[in-house]
């Protein structure tokens, strides 16, 4: 395939793209997916809301009650960009790590390293400093970029060979402190769409992490497709949510899609669900991002009162069942929007909202992508069988020089590692992870169905369900359950729990190994490592031989 002359003067990213023959097929079958061959995402993101939506409109809030308006935000990533091409010599196609949670001064570098010509390399905060130091291996920053809250882990991956600059403390070499010495006036460089623009890693997998590479015009597809046709923004939405700006989910949520419309964003660096919603409440959100656990959480608190004045609320990241759309939808009257997405794609590619939505299954393919169900073979089955999702659209998987590339495309579709069924009218209905189907004395038992059983129990705080090697039925369903605070867990308790799964589902599904536990592994943007659990069974068995556990797979955006 023919790509644009580049604006990068490092050219370490198009040097360690796939090879051509392994990328998936792309398609731009909308016309608001026909982008200028000179494109720089952050122009378009902040410059050209600036020219149409006006300086003075709110972009960024936090919980506090302050405001950066678009022209503050659109000063603040000039200067970001001014200090790193003029005082740390960054020039095009190097890459600057990103390390902070949810705040203006985060969307405020990530807009100036992509005017700078830079590639983003995010990185959750929470990452120790081994887990630091794999990235920068990888990925190869020239700066790093941190809040002074998270600097320790990345000062020991850093070293004494990569810049760090911190912001938000009161060093005078400050990343704040140096804008200020900038004059805020900076011309993007004139990037092509497809450069660069961004390094993802995946999350929650074991072993070294996949980056994938996503271009300037990825970054504006996902806000054309998903947001524009299933959200429906106007300039007058605020948005909020949980996910952090690291993960794919979050960065569009929260950042690209309402820069996109000329809306604002609620930034909320940590909060648990109950407090998520109070904020969101308060700043009169009206498109909230977080995870089915979030709801439920919510509803639990009986606190659905703070969701009623949403106009949207975005569920993914993890299985939405259809017993919590429902529950949701009743105590509230919301009607909760599922997703399925992945870092590979960058955001949400099957969905469904309004009177499209039917509860129980995920959606269809969003307008820009299609999908479809592959067999094992790689070939297409029709409505009503099970297999392996595969999507195609304007974005796609190219990891950074990885040989499990071949692994995700297959004969152009990115096969995301999820099964699903999709019925006549092209809805899917997730099933489980691909490696998370329960195959116990013949029978199939989808792990996710049973966790949204337990998760009605009132008891039940939260749940991960796995497969347990049995030598009578080769794997027994196996639930680790966190029970709300004072209850106690105890062979009374567990006994109940199983007699309350066999009255919500097929009694076969029901989890004959419960064991009581005060939390559940996670990886830093939020989601559950069922492999811990996996690992920590076979750890505790070494004498069983006859039985081999597969890892968890990639998680969704």
């Amino acid at each position: 395939m023919t790509m644009m002359p580049s604006a990068h003067v490092d050219t370490f990213t198009r040097d360690h793209l796939p090879p051509a023959e392994t990328w998936p097929a792309l398609e731009f079958t909308l016309p608001e997916l026909h982008y200028p061959e000179r494109l720089n995402a952050a122009t378009v993101l902040i410059d050209d809301a600036v020219e149409t939506f006006g300086a003075d409109r709110p972009a960024l809030r936090t919980p506090d009650g302050a405001v950066w308006t678009y022209g503050q935000l659109q000063k603040r990533s000039n200067q970001v960009a001014q200090v790193l091409a003029e005082d740390l010599g960054v020039v095009p196609g190097n890459r600057v790590l990103l390390r902070g949670p949810n705040n203006p001064w985060t969307v405020a570098a990530w807009l100036g390293v992509l005017k700078a010509g830079a590639v983003v390399v995010t990185t959750m905060p929470m990452l120790r400093s081994s887990e630091v130091s794999t990235l920068i291996q990888l990925t190869q920053p020239v700066v790093a970029i941190s809040d002074h809250r998270f600097l320790d882990e990345l000062a020991v991956a850093a070293g004494d060979d990569l810049t760090v600059l911190t912001y938000g403390g009161h060093d005078g070499d400050d990343l704040a402190a140096r804008c200020q010495a900038k004059s805020g006036e900076f011309t993007a460089v004139d990037t092509a769409a497809d450069d660069v623009a961004l390094l993802g890693p995946t999350s929650g997998t074991t072993g070294v992490p996949k980056v994938t590479m996503h271009f300037h015009r990825d970054i504006l597809a996902n806000a054309d497709t998903f947001a524009r046709y299933i959200l429906e923004p106007t300039a007058d939405d605020v948005f909020a949510g949980s996910p952090p700006l690291a993960f794919t989910f979050g960065l569009g949520g929260l950042v690209v899609f309402p820069l996109r419309f000329g809306a604002s964003s609620l930034l909320t660096e940590k909060a648990g669900p109950v407090e998520l919603a109070e904020n969101a409440a308060a700043a009169g959100a009206t498109i909230l991002f977080t995870a089915p656990t979030a709801y439920r959480a919510i509803l639990k608190e009986n606190r659905g009162d703070l969701l009623r004045s949403l106009r949207v609320g975005v569920s993914a990241g993890e299985h939405l069942s259809k017993e919590t759309w429902e529950a949701v939808h009743e105590a509230t009257g919301l009607r909760l929007v599922n997703g399925i997405g992945a870092t590979e794609m960058l955001h949400v590619f099957i969905s469904a909202a309004g009177d499209e939505i039917r509860p129980g299954t995920t959606g269809r393919a969003v307008p820009g992508f299609r999908a479809t169900i592959l067999d094992e073979e790689g070939n297409e089955l029709g409505p009503g069988n099970i297999g392996r999702l595969a999507v195609i659209g304007p974005t796609g998987c190219r990891y950074l020089d990885d040989p499990r590339q071949a692994n995700y495309v297959v004969g152009g579709w990115n096969v995301t590692g999820d099964t699903f069924s999709m019925d006549e009218d092209g809805y899917f209905t997730y099933q489980a992870r691909s490696d998370n189907m329960i195959v116990s004395s013949g029978y199939n038992i989808g792990a996710p169905e049973v966790e949204a059983a337990i998760d009605q129990h009132p008891d039940v705080v939260e749940n991960a369900v796995i497969g347990r090697p049995d030598p009578d039925r080769g794997s027994i369903v196996c639930a680790f359950v966190v029970l709300r605070e004072g209850v106690i867990g105890d062979a009374v308790k567990r006994k109940e729990i199983q007699d309350f799964v066999k009255q919500t589902i097929a009694p076969y599904k029901y989890p004959r190994d419960v064991r009581f536990v005060t939390g559940l592994p996670r990886n830093p943007s939020g989601k559950l490592q069922h492999f811990k659990l996996r690992d920590g069974l076979l750890n505790e068995d070494p004498t069983n031989k006859t039985q081999q556990l597969t890892t968890a797979g990639q998680s969704q955006a």
